[in-house]
């Protein structure tokens, strides 16, 4: 007869297999989610499979996916970009502009977006890696903030300026078309959110990821076994860069047009809320980030147009009607509660009831 002991160790040890598979279940709930009739109050406006939820989840998925990709970067590699916004704008406005003007299908469209967005990542980031530290961030900056002034300009009437420009419904297929195919444009969103994890986890644990970890630590001793760190960060700019142009052609098709905020050094610094909040350097950390920070983005813009705050005292109105500012104190409380971002928590609650079972042990022997 097994000890009590060796029968728990069997459960745990069950349970630890169990576990592993819960990204697959996870993904077969995100599949079915638009057949759900479930409402979620507090968390979406309708039930799960409705078009509003839908579209908002989408959303979510969609920055997750972002969030992961530069956090091959940010987090991967160690490279602050401050301009990683202007790939994802590149790759929306090239396929808008492709079906526009060139009157191109969706899928050529598409591929010449993304096209566009990995040869810009890989013209501007052979210039900007040639400095390293701030002043590699400060160029990334001055690149963005040149993109999103361009938009801005409108040159030959092609980026639609302040207004930005609608996709041409006529070139887009009609399941991706009207209300009524939004679990369609989910789905895609879904889509492009597994196969930036896929990619992510695929180059992360490969040879290159590896350097690209002892690049982050310490490029200097990267230098000294006789590999050039400048080809590995170069390989996961291009690659980052590339991931947000395909993410680009998912928000074309999710809101139906190009904007020009989409191209603001604010939407970098956006993403790197994300990536912070949900943990820099995690496999999931930089998801979890760009999902909150997207759904309480939308949730806390309905809280602050609410006749609640509306009839709060002006003092706590004021603050209250930004959502900016619900946003950042909601970023400021996670990271000093959370060193480390979200995907830590786990393992701080273990580590703390690690420690408090060591001195109840303790007492245990001591009472005996």
């Amino acid at each position: 007869m097994p000890r009590t002991g060796e029968s728990f160790g069997d459960g745990s040890t069950t349970l630890r297999r169990a576990l592993r598979w819960w990204p697959i279940a996870l993904l077969i709930l995100f599949l079915v989610a638009p057949y759900s009739a479930l409402p979620v109050p507090g968390l979406l406006d309708g039930p799960l499979g409705s078009p509003g939820s839908l579209q908002l989840i989408a959303l979510c998925l969609l920055y997750g996916a972002l969030a992961t990709g530069y956090d091959l970067l940010l987090g991967r590699t160690g490279l602050l970009s401050f301009g990683h916004a202007l790939y994802f704008a590149a790759g929306l406005y090239c396929t808008d502009l492709a079906m526009l003007e060139l009157r191109l299908p969706l899928l050529p469209a598409a591929a010449a977006g993304i096209a566009c967005a990995t040869l810009l990542a890989l013209l501007l980031g052979a210039v900007s890696l040639r400095v390293t530290g701030i002043g590699f961030s400060m160029v990334t900056l001055a690149f963005a903030q040149a993109g999103a002034i361009l938009v801005q300009r409108n040159p030959g009437g092609l980026t639609g300026g302040e207004e930005g420009r609608a996709a041409p419904a006529d070139l887009l297929p009609p399941s991706l078309v009207g209300i009524g195919n939004t679990a369609n444009l989910y789905w895609i969103a879904l889509g492009y959110l597994v196969l930036t994890l896929a990619i992510v986890h695929r180059t992360v644990g490969s040879p290159i990821g590896r350097v690209w970890a002892g690049i982050r630590e310490n490029e200097r001793r990267v230098e000294v076994l006789g590999l050039r760190p400048y080809g590995y960060k170069l390989v996961a700019f291009v690659v980052a860069g590339a991931l947000a142009g395909a993410g680009g052609v998912v928000y074309l098709l999710l809101t139906g047009g190009a904007t020009p905020q989409t191209a603001s050094s604010d939407a970098t610094l956006a993403l790197l809320v994300m990536v912070v909040l949900g943990g820099s350097g995690t496999r999931w950390g930089p998801l979890l980030g760009g999902v909150l920070y997207t759904w309480a983005g939308h949730r806390l813009g309905d809280l602050a147009n609410s006749s609640a705050v509306a009839d709060l005292p002006a003092a706590l109105r004021v603050p209250l009607s930004q959502p900016l500012f619900l946003l950042g104190a909601l970023f400021v409380v996670v990271v000093y509660l959370l060193p480390g971002g979200l995907a830590r928590l786990p393992a701080r609650l273990r580590a703390a009831r690690a420690g408090s079972a060591v001195p109840a042990r303790i007492r245990g022997n001591e009472a005996a």
